[in-house]
């Protein structure tokens, strides 16, 4: 049994149940097989029996009072993974499918995926199956307060940073930041994602989304191909959605899809990024509403979806950037992209496409951007409002989407140079998973068993 197996194997019967863990380590171990046989160091120093287990996991309760008067209690989560090369970093998700398996499989993806922007960042994942969707200002406020109460004692600016994810927006970082402010009488970098007036970061509403478009320019330059009057399908309707669809506009591309969880929206014309944001950031609207305003755009209800697909996938297009949450993209989706001839996928959200997927991805040779690489754009950016906190310096928009832009062609030189150097020159999985890998795990050797 060779050793990515053998751990693997383990792991599942330890932590039984948390299949979206089970299925990120899966991913990531196959496409390490190459280095095992290379470099045996890994095993002597047990390098994988320790990087998929969390340094330390804080499970919680958030109990919070809503706008009737009634006590409510939900869970709260903070896995602090990895501090091989920095501090803990990744986001905080607020959504009912949240549990331990959920925040495990972001949390370890989230370590490969920080090691490739080169900056100093460990990896960790937090959140809760909070709901904020229907609740109001003040509950959502209240539910942060408490959650806080527990959280503040696990963070600090040089030891975890958390910034948002699903669910937790501009609103959220907000009243989690003055609950750590009150409890802790500090005023420092413990959050990303801050507001512009105290401590955030310009260009981090689209980092993720620009990111994911300067991630796919990257993979089709080298085969002398463009974005530039190219039709691209997006799933989402959320900041990376958002943000994608502006790019892509940007750069000459034509986007014509969004979805959220009710429904998706194809727009033949281009998708209207500003009705969009009306829509999805202010009134907070499901998407049919869209297609109530603008006439040249079709909406299709979930319900309608081929059974074992998502309707967004369906819709003709030369490149596809899955931006909403894991696997809704399938093996069956695949196929349908594949033969209506997409030839580039650049995945915005963590996780989107199966393993299945990613097989026939991967076999077809078309460009595919594995989420650990092209989605790495967010937390670049989190990064560089540490720096811009640490020095008290705001940095113009300008200067950061140059960062950020130098940063996403870094990660894909990296990927694909380390593909080509293990003999498959078009497998970016392969590429990031070892490019992102040897990084943490040479730095753990460095600092002994600890």
């Amino acid at each position: 049994m060779s050793y990515s197996t053998r751990i693997l194997t383990a792991l599942k019967e330890k932590n039984p149940s948390q299949n979206e863990f089970h299925q990120a380590v899966e991913e990531v171990l196959i496409s390490l097989a190459p280095l095992f046989d290379k470099e045996k160091k890994y095993e002597k120093h047990a390098i994988l029996e320790r990087i998929v287990i969390p340094e330390r996991q804080v499970i919680f309760r958030v109990p919070w009072v809503d706008d009737s008067g009634k006590i409510c209690v939900n869970y709260g989560y903070r896995v602090q993974f990895n501090t091989a090369i920095g501090p803990y970093k990744g986001g905080l998700r607020f959504h009912p499918s949240v549990n331990l398996g959920v925040i495990k499989f972001l949390g370890f993806e989230q370590i490969l995926k920080n090691s490739l922007t080169t900056l100093a960042m460990g990896g960790g994942k937090g959140g809760s199956d909070f709901d904020p969707k229907g609740k109001s200002d003040n509950e959502v406020m209240r539910f942060c307060q408490s959650f806080m109460n527990e959280l503040y004692r696990h963070i600090g600016a040089h030891t975890d940073v958390p910034a948002g994810d699903i669910g937790v927006g501009g609103r959220e970082i907000g009243y989690l930041f003055g609950q750590y402010k009150k409890l802790t009488n500090r005023f420092d970098g413990v959050l990303t994602g801050k507001g512009l007036n105290w401590g955030g970061s310009l260009v981090r509403p689209e980092a993720t989304g620009y990111g994911c478009v300067y991630f796919a320019q990257e993979m089709l330059k080298e085969r002398g191909e463009s974005l530039e009057g190219k039709v691209c399908t997006i799933s989402g309707a959320g900041n990376v959605a958002i943000y994608t669809i502006e790019k892509l506009y940007q750069v000459g591309a034509l986007p014509v899809t969004a979805s959220d969880s009710k429904g998706m929206i194809y727009d033949k014309e281009g998708i209207d990024v500003a009705l969009l944001k009306e829509i999805k950031e202010v009134k907070r609207e499901s998407l049919e509403s869209y297609a109530k305003i603008k006439k040249s755009a079709q909406y299709t209800p979930v319900s309608a979806y081929e059974e074992g697909c998502n309707g967004v996938w369906a819709i003709p297009c030369f490149a596809a950037l899955p931006s909403a949450t894991q696997n809704e993209l399938s093996q069956k989706d695949a196929k349908i992209l594949l033969q209506n001839g997409c030839k580039c996928v650049s995945e915005g959200a963590n996780m989107p496409s199966t393993n299945e997927a990613i097989e026939l991805f991967l076999q077809a040779k078309i460009c595919y951007g594995p989420g650990k690489a092209a989605n790495a754009g967010g937390v670049a950016v989190s990064g560089l409002e540490m720096a811009q906190n640490a020095s008290m310096n705001p940095w113009s928009f300008e200067v950061v989407d140059s960062h950020l832009h130098r940063i996403m062609e870094s990660i894909f030189a990296n990927a694909s140079a380390t593909a080509k150097e293990f003999g498959d020159p078009t497998n970016l999985v392969l590429g990031a998973n070892i490019a992102g890998f040897r990084k943490v795990a040479d730095a753990m050797i460095d600092q002994g068993v600890v």
